[in-house]
C-alpha cells in the first residue's frame, strides 16, 4: 500500500476511534493554502462544570508500524504545529457557526495497532 492509502486508512481508523469516544467528525483532510489538518471534530463534552460551550477539535493523525523511527506523536514538531494552527485559523474564519466554541489541538498516535489519544496535545502556536 502506498503512503497516501496507508495514511487514509489510519485517518479513517482514528475518525472511528474518536466517534466511539463521543466526538462528531465533521471534516477529513481539510486543505487550504496554508496546509492540511487530518480531522476536524466537534466534542460535545463540557471541559469543566462552568463551561457550557462545545469544543472544535483539530486532530493530527500519525502512524508508525514500529518504534524504529520513534513514537508517532514525536513527528508533530513545532513547524507542523504552526501549520496546523494556521489552517485552523483559516477554517475558523471560513466556517461560520463556531462562535462561542472552545478550540483544541489533539494528536492521535497509532503505533502498530495501538491507538493513543493526546487530548489538548499542544497550545495554539503562531
Amino acid at each position: 500500500m502506498n503512503k497516501r492509502k496507508t495514511g487514509s486508512a489510519y485517518e479513517a481508523l482514528a475518525a472511528d476511534f474518536l466517534a466511539g469516544q463521543g466526538l462528531v467528525v465533521t471534516a477529513h483532510n481539510y486543505r487550504c493554502r496554508f496546509g492540511e489538518i487530518d480531522l476536524i471534530a466537534i466534542d460535545p463534552r463540557k471541559m469543566s462544570d462552568e463551561d457550557h460551550a462545545r469544543t472544535c477539535v483539530f486532530v493530527e493523525v500519525k502512524y508508525r508500524s514500529t518504534e524504529r523511527s520513534g513514537q508517532p506523536w514525536e513527528a508533530v514538531g513545532i513547524r507542523k504545529r504552526k501549520t496546523i494552527c494556521r489552517v485552523a485559523d483559516h477554517y475558523r474564519l471560513t466556517h461560520g457557526g463556531l462562535s462561542g466554541y472552545n478550540f483544541r489541538f489533539d494528536i492521535i498516535s497509532i503505533l502498530g495497532d495501538q491507538i493513543t489519544w493526546f487530548e489538548n496535545a499542544f497550545p495554539y502556536t503562531d
